[in-house]
């Protein structure tokens, strides 16, 4: 198989593009440095499309490996034909290899591998090649007691195991088959019998059923799910008329051998062997493979939406460099204080008990103002998990009681907080802090920039997906671990002030690098250029060349260390001077002058058209981050519980996770609700991405609660029919719910923006 070429196709891109983009990713490059620095050689391929041209070449790399040993194993076994060999190295599918490979992938020994070694072969091709004659007729030749063989019934059983076995692994026949009954498939669940209390949470599906190549990805993880636990049968029928699609699958099977009518003597007992076949073999393996197809595509898509959302929660905005007290909420134990400079660094920490049963409100707030006076904290974080509302209520009387403190509170998400605390990371950063206190600080640093303090926790414990727990963890986390170099390397990091594990993420920097940066930069003081990177311990050329673009240096020597011009292009930028005559802290920023420049005119043999347009555009607006600024909401003071919502109601919230049945939004109740796809907009929606992001501010009106279940139905339509009354029992058909959890950029009070627009 031609790699490339097949990589290319699917881009629709040419071939020599993917080959540059191969040869430097073979080289240790990465897809944001090649995105990002290697346009001319890849033609402009971009970070979408590198990043699929990244999993084609694993998936068709891992392939020809297996292509490779199956050609092996033939070939030992003395039979690898011309015509095989050619089929297999044509084969573009793992399961078309697999198919191929089937007849001679060494099992068990099968009831045909016995009917083999009892010499009943012959017999099963004498029947296929006689078809003229009673297969009982010649059975009586191969009657055989030593082998086995006592009558003529056991003699044509082994024949016609023979002939099963070679019908059930002809790769067309199966190949034909199975995409027959994914086309007309009917996946079917039902509940286990006897179960139906203990599986009350999958009752939508105790009788179900839906087309199998139809089924969403998120209903078709929560039927595996319920399966997987012992609640659910999933059982596969091939079309919507059972038998009749049974009987036409025979009908192929038994074509397939020759066999159209029962004129001939042998035709009835070959028609009753190919039913056997489909029955007994055929739709057992196809029933597998289809579930398992679907279940593919179901993780797949999973992924997808997972990094989706990954990808917004990251780019959320930050609310920048200022002093920060986080509170992590908390009843019985204390709500947990931790106060951060506008570098991240901890002050000071404390535990306050406002709430039930110690009841020390006066004195919380009393503890807070002095911290906050102490430190000059302008920003509070509330993280959002138990007691959020209640830590709300206490800081807006503290605002209140002092509003010379000139404060702004913002409830953020505290999902993998507690990851965080836990870690080895967190024990180093913090070894003398307690667990409980950690997460207060990462509450506060999380509100300062999201990006910058999620890297330090595995991406898929910030749970912004659909049933990640179910799905394929190494592909998983390759998709998200992408997610994150991503769009760590879009925005770029201030290398005086990163920490190691946001480094880590850098392009070409490894987690030991990473650290050395850091221990080199606390031993010898800030880096005053990009050029002294290159004396930290084990930062090579091969490194500096991958991260040095992305590597900022804030008030340094060169201005254009804090841009994301690759120091490689700086003699492109000595051109643009000497031709505008201007230096560089003139020319930074000068859009009439910049945007007057022809780029053609500073292009070489290294560096082309795309380079040098990103360099001017660079020096328009150096530094730019492509994060968006605050938009917040303000949740309804008298609406706290579910039991608060009534049907009607008109909310602000934030969403908190898109999937591909809807969105999910925080409201303030502490359960999100979910504008199910069909209530996005006034429009069909077909993907609900196109509308809403993780992070988005919405308007949401309640169109129905569930209490007992803890289902809120939402819907952002400019008109919505309201139900009669509120409902606290089932739909009859609700949609699946994915599991979710809110964002870090959380509810960002609109007192946040009113704060800093006077400033």
């Amino acid at each position: 198989m031609d790699i490339i070429q097949t990589i290319a196709d699917k881009l629709t891109v040419a071939a020599h593009q993917v080959s540059s983009a191969v040869k430097l990713l073979d080289e240790g490059a990465t897809v944001p440095f090649i995105a990002r620095y290697r346009k001319e050689v890849t033609g402009g391929l971009d970070d979408t499309q590198l990043r699929t041209l990244d999993e084609r070449l694993i998936y068709l790399r891992e392939l020809n490996d297996r292509r490779i040993t199956i050609l092996e194993s033939i070939k030992s076994q003395g039979k690898l034909t011309k015509e095989l060999e050619q089929a297999i190295n044509n084969a573009d599918t793992k399961t078309l290899l697999e198919d191929l490979y089937l007849p001679y992938k060494p099992k068990r020994r099968t009831k045909a591998q016995i009917a083999r070694e009892a010499g009943l072969e012959p017999l099963a091709n004498h029947i296929l090649e006689h078809r003229d004659c009673l297969p009982e007729d010649i059975a009586k030749n191969y009657i055989n007691a030593d082998k086995g063989i006592e009558d003529i019934a056991s003699a044509l059983d082994g024949a016609r195991q023979i002939i099963m076995e070679r019908i059930s692994e002809d790769a067309s026949l199966l190949a034909e088959l199975r995409e027959r009954i994914w086309q007309n498939g009917i996946l079917h669940a039902t509940v286990v019998s006897g179960k139906e209390q203990e599986a009350s949470k999958f009752k939508d599906y105790f009788d179900y059923q839906e087309a199998i190549n139809r089924i969403p990805s998120h209903r078709a993880l929560a039927l595996f799910r319920g399966r997987n636990e012992g609640f659910l049968t999933l059982s596969l029928k091939p079309g919507q008329d059972e038998t009749e699609q049974h009987q036409i699958c025979e009908q192929l099977v038994a074509r397939h051998i020759e066999v159209e009518d029962t004129r001939k003597l042998a035709d009835a007992w070959l028609a009753e062997t190919a039913r056997f076949t489909w029955k007994v073999k055929l739709f057992t393996r196809i029933d597998l493979d289809l579930k398992l197809r679907l279940r593919e595509a179901a993780e797949q898509e999973a992924i997808k939406v997972f990094s989706s959302n990954l990808r917004d929660l990251l780019l959320a905005a930050p609310a920048g460099p200022k002093v920060t007290l986080g509170l992590d909420p908390g009843l019985r134990t204390g709500v947990k204080v931790a106060v951060v400079d506008a570098t991240s660094k901890l002050l000071e920490t404390a535990t306050i008990y406002p709430h039930v049963p110690q009841k020390q409100w006066e004195q919380s707030i009393a503890t807070l103002a002095q911290l906050i006076k102490k430190h000059q904290v302008t920003l509070i974080s509330i993280g959002n998990g138990t007691g959020s509302r209640e830590t709300d209520q206490l800081v807006a009387d503290l605002m209140k009681l002092h509003p010379d403190l000139k404060i702004t509170k913002i409830m953020v998400s505290e999902a993998g907080a507690s990851v965080y605390s836990a870690s080895e990371l967190a024990a180093k950063e913090f070894p003398d802090l307690d667990v409980s206190l950690r997460g207060a600080v990462s509450i506060a640093r999380r509100l300062q920039d999201p990006l910058a303090e999620l890297v330090k926790i595995e991406p898929k414990s910030i749970g912004v997906g659909q049933y990640q727990h179910d799905i394929n963890q190494t592909q998983l986390a390759r998709g998200l671990n992408a997610v994150v170099e991503d769009c760590v390397n879009a925005v770029g990091v201030d290398v005086n002030t990163a920490s190691a594990p946001l480094l880590t993420q850098i392009s070409g920097l490894s987690a030991s690098v990473s650290k050395n940066i850091v221990d080199f930069r606390n031993q010898h003081g800030a880096f005053t250029n990009r050029k002294h990177l290159t004396k930290v311990p084990r930062l090579g050329d091969k490194a500096f060349e991958q991260a040095a673009g992305f590597l900022r240096i804030m008030n340094g020597e060169n201005p254009l260390d804090a841009s994301s011009v690759h120091p490689e292009a700086y003699p492109v930028v000595e051109a643009i001077l000497e031709n505008t005559g201007k230096s560089i802290r003139e020319l930074i920023g000068q859009s009439n002058v910049l945007r007057s420049l022809d780029a053609a005119n500073f292009t070489n043999d290294q560096f082309g058209l795309p380079t040098v347009q990103d360099i001017l555009q660079e020096l328009e607006k150096p530094g730019r981050d492509p994060r968006p600024e605050f938009k917040s909401a303000t949740f309804k003071e008298d609406v706290e519980k579910i039991s608060d919502l009534k049907p009607g109601m008109s909310l602000e919230g934030i969403v908190t996770n898109v999937a591909n049945f809807g969105a999910f939004v925080d409201i303030g109740v502490h359960q999100d609700g979910l504008v199910h796809i069909s209530h996005l907009a006034d429009s069909f929606v077909k993907d609900p991405r196109d509308i809403v992001k993780t992070g988005q501010l919405v308007n949401v009106k309640v169109l129905e609660v569930d209490s007992e279940r803890k289902r809120i139905s939402l819907s952002m339509k400019s008109t919505s029919d309201i139900p009669a009354k509120n409902s606290n029992s089932a739909k009859k058909n609700p949609r699946p719910k994915a599991k979710q959890s809110p964002t870090p950029q959380g509810t960002m009070a609109n007192a946040l923006a009113k704060a800093f627009n006077k400033n």
